[in-house]
């Protein structure tokens, strides 16, 4: 647990539906900008393979982030 919690400091500490949805909306905003940016950067056709991996492991990111911010509201982690 203390993995997670280091890993996803964001995700912990739900206590009320509002800070929730915050921040499921930045972990979105933030997903939205670092795709552009990739997306940006993906268009240059050496660094084409660098820049899908790196999209897909903060795409996973940002999905764990979210379904742990829920677990953490829902009271599942401890």
């Amino acid at each position: 647990m203390d993995t997670l919690k280091k890993l996803f400091p964001g995700s912990f500490g739900m206590k009320d539906v509002a800070k929730l949805i915050i921040t499921i909306i930045v972990y979105l905003v933030i997903g939205v900008v670092i795709g552009f940016l990739l997306g940006i950067l993906a268009k240059i056709p050496i660094v084409n393979l660098v820049v899908g991996i790196v999209g897909a492991l903060v795409e996973i990111y940002i999905f764990a982030g979210i379904v742990i911010a829920v677990l953490d509201f829902c009271k599942i982690l401890k």
